[in-house]
C-alpha cells in the first residue's frame, strides 16, 4: 500500500473501525491512541479552512476561538509571563540568602541558559505541533502509540499543576507587593502585613484577573500588546534610576566573588547553588504562548518565535537587572530582615526614599498583574485543550465557550479557584507558600523535559518551521542535565537547621502530585483516557460522477492527519458542523 500525506507529514494514520470513545480493558485501549467518534467528530472540508485550521483539523481539533493574537501581542503575551522585572525583584530573596550578591549574578547567567536551552527545545516541540494542549498534545507523535495514554497522562497532570503553583506564587506575590508599598507609606513603622491581610488581598486579586480573563479575546489581545513597552520602560527606568542615585554600591570584586552564606548551609558552595532559584522560576513556564496557539495566525511561526525572543530577551536584561540589583543592595542582613519579607522594596526605599520606593513597588505590583493575566489566560487554555482531551474530571463543563465572550468562562474560574485554595496554606505556613515557587519549576520543567526525552530517544520527532539544526541534540540534552541538576537542589531545604518552620515542602508536594497522578490513574484514568482524541475528520474534495479520488487523497484512501475521507454532508457543511459539536456555547 502507498504511502499516505499524513505519513509523508510524519502524522498518524487511523484504522477504519477505532470508533469507540470508551476503551472496556487496557488492551483494548492501546489499539489507538486517537479514538475516532463518528458520530459526533465535526467534517471538514480543506478547501474551506485557512492554513492553520487545516493543520489543525490534520492533527484531529475543530478551530474554535477567533485567530486575533498578532506578532507584538504574542511576543508581549510571552514576556508577560516570565513578568521579568517583578518575577525578579519577587525571587531576589533566595539568592540573596543563599550566597550573596554573587550568588545572585553568577547565579542567573548559569541557571537561565539551561533555562534557555528548555525554552527552546520547547519552542521546537510547539513549532511542529501548535494547539492548545501544548507540550502536552506532542507526545501524541513522539512517543510509541501504545504509551501515549500513559505519558501524556503524567505529562499533562504536571504541566496542569506547575501552572496552578506558578499562578498562585504570582498572585501571592502580587498581594506582597501591594501590601509592602501600604507599609512603605507608613515608612515600615505602624503597619505590618500578616498572612490573613495578604491571603485576603491575593484572592480579591486573583478574582479581579478572572474577570478579566472572561472578556473576549479582542479584548484580552489589546490589553496584552501594551505590555511589552510598559514593561521595557519601566526596566529601564529602575536600572537606570538606581545606578544613579546610589552613593554606597559595593565594589565589583564583592559583587562577583564575594560569598554571603545566610541560609546556615555548609560548605557555602553548596549554599551557593540555591541561588539558581531565581532565574529557574521567572523563566519557567516557556510553552504558555503554545496554549494560545488556537488564538494566532501561523502559530507554528508566532508561537515558536514568540517564546525564543521572549525567553532569550528574560535571560540578558534579567542578568542585568540582576547585576545592577548586586551593586545597590547595600546591608544583605538588614535587606533579608525587611518587615515585609521584600529586599528589593527595601532597596527601592534605601536608593530612592520613600516615594521613589512606593513608585517602583507599585510598578513592579502592576507588571506582576499582567503576568498573571495571562497566565490565567494560558492556564485556562491548558484546562480547556485537557476537557477536550477528557483528561479531566467534568471535562465536559470545562470545555464549554461562552457565546458571549467566546472563551471558556467554566476553565477560567476553575483555574482562579484552584490557584485561590492553594494559597490559603499561607495561612498555616509561609514556608510552605514559598515551596510552591519551587513546585512551579519543578513541576513544569519535567513536564517539557519528558518530551523532550521522547523526542530524543524515539527519534519520531518532524521538525517544524522553527528548528534547532545541528543544534538540537546539544540542546535538547544539556535540557535534560540541567533539570535533572537543578531538581536536586530545590528538594533541599533552603536554610538550616532545619525546622517544621523552614522545612522546603516542596517534597511534599511533589510526593502528594505523583500519588494523586498516579491513584488517579489506576481507579478512573486508564479506563476512559487514551491520550489525544480525534474531532475532526478533515474532507479535501467531494468525488465526482466519474468516480476519480478525492482531490489531494492519498492512493489508500486516508486523509493528512490521520483522518478518515469522508463525503460532504449534503446538509450542512463543515464549519457549521464545527460550530455545532465544539462551540458548546453557554447561552
Amino acid at each position: 500500500m502507498a504511502t499516505s500525506a499524513a505519513e509523508s507529514q510524519g502524522l498518524e494514520v487511523e484504522n477504519k473501525g477505532t470508533t469507540s470513545r470508551r476503551k472496556s480493558t487496557l488492551a483494548e485501549r492501546r489499539k489507538s491512541t486517537a479514538v475516532i467518534d463518528e458520530a459526533s467528530a465535526a467534517i471538514l472540508e480543506g478547501g474551506e479552512l485557512s492554513d492553520a485550521d487545516r493543520r489543525l483539523a490534520e492533527m484531529g481539533y475543530v478551530q474554535v476561538y477567533k485567530r486575533e493574537f498578532t506578532w507584538m501581542s504574542c511576543i508581549s503575551f510571552a514576556l508577560s509571563i516570565s513578568g521579568l522585572w517583578a518575577s525578579v525583584t519577587t525571587t531576589f530573596i533566595y539568592p540573596l540568602e543563599a550566597g550573596g550578591a554573587s550568588s545572585a549574578v553568577w547565579g542567573w547567567l548559569i541557571s537561565g541558559f539551561g533555562c534557555y536551552c528548555i525554552a527552546l527545545s520547547v519552542a521546537e516541540l510547539v513549532s511542529a505541533y501548535p494547539t492548545s494542549g501544548g507540550i502536552y498534545f506532542t507526545c501524541k507523535y513522539l512517543v510509541p502509540e501504545k504509551w501515549v495514554p500513559e505519558i501524556s497522562w503524567l505529562v499533562g497532570w504536571l504541566n496542569l499543576i506547575g501552572q496552578v503553583a506558578g499562578v498562585a506564587s504570582t498572585e501571592y506575590g502580587c498581594a506582597q507587593l501591594l501590601l509592602a508599598a501600604v507599609s512603605m507609606a507608613d515608612d515600615f513603622r505602624g503597619y505590618t502585613p500578616t498572612d490573613r491581610q495578604t491571603v485576603g488581598v491575593m484572592a480579591a486579586i486573583a478574582v479581579f484577573h478572572g474577570c478579566l480573563n472572561s472578556l473576549r479575546t479582542s479584548i484580552l489581545e489589546k490589553i496584552t500588546k501594551t505590555y511589552v513597552v510598559f514593561h521595557v520602560a519601566v526596566l529601564a527606568a529602575c536600572c537606570i534610576t538606581l545606578l544613579v542615585m546610589c552613593d554606597n554600591k559595593h565594589s565589583s570584586s564583592y559583587v562577583w566573588t564575594e560569598v554571603v552564606n545566610s541560609s546556615g548551609w555548609k560548605p557555602n558552595g553548596w549554599s551557593w547553588l540555591f541561588g539558581f532559584l531565581s532565574a529557574s522560576w521567572t523563566m519557567t513556564d516557556s510553552d504558555a504562548t503554545a496554549h494560545i496557539a488556537e488564538e494566532m495566525k501561523n502559530p507554528e511561526i508566532k508561537a515558536a518565535w514568540s517564546i525564543a525572543i521572549a525567553v532569550g530577551f528574560t535571560y540578558v536584561s534579567g542578568w542585568l537587572y540582576t547585576i545592577v540589583l548586586a551593586y545597590c543592595v547595600g546591608d544583605i542582613a538588614e535587606k533579608l530582615n525587611n518587615p515585609v519579607a521584600q529586599p528589593v522594596a527595601q532597596i527601592f526605599y534605601d536608593v530612592t526614599g520613600r516615594k521613589g520606593g512606593i513608585f517602583f513597588t507599585v510598578m513592579t505590583f502592576i507588571i506582576f498583574n499582567f503576568g498573571a493575566m495571562v497566565a490565567i489566560q494560558a492556564g485556562s487554555r491548558t484546562v480547556w485543550a485537557f476537557s477536550r482531551d477528557e483528561l479531566l474530571p467534568g471535562s465536559r463543563i470545562w470545555y464549554k465557550i461562552n457565546s458571549w465572550s467566546g472563551t471558556p468562562l467554566y476553565a477560567v474560574w476553575l483555574f482562579v479557584t484552584c490557584c485561590i485554595l492553594v494559597n490559603l496554606i499561607a495561612l498555616g505556613s509561609y514556608t510552605a507558600i514559598a515551596a510552591i515557587f519551587n513546585l512551579t519549576a519543578i513541576a513544569l520543567d519535567w513536564s517539557y523535559t519528558i518530551p523532550i526525552i521522547c523526542k530524543l530517544l524515539y527519534g519520531k520527532f518532524e521538525p517544524g518551521p522553527f528548528h534547532l539544526g545541528r543544534a538540537r541534540p546539544f540542546i535538547n540534552w544539556w535540557a535534560v542535565i540541567w533539570t535533572t541538576f537543578v531538581t536536586i537542589i530545590y528538594v533541599q531545604p533552603t536554610v538550616r537547621p532545619v525546622t517544621k518552620e523552614n522545612m522546603n515542602y516542596v517534597c511534599v508536594f511533589i510526593v502528594a502530585v505523583a500519588l494523586f497522578a498516579i491513584i488517579y490513574w489506576y481507579a478512573a484514568g486508564r479506563f476512559y483516557y487514551v491520550g489525544p482524541r480525534v474531532k475532526a475528520q478533515l474532507v479535501v474534495g467531494v468525488e465526482g460522477e466519474d468516480n476519480k479520488p478525492f482531490a489531494g487523497s492519498s492512493i489508500d484512501g486516508n486523509m493528512p492527519g490521520g483522518l478518515e475521507a469522508h463525503e460532504r454532508p449534503s446538509d450542512s457543511s463543515g464549519q457549521d458542523r464545527a460550530a455545532e459539536l465544539d462551540g458548546q456555547s453557554e447561552k
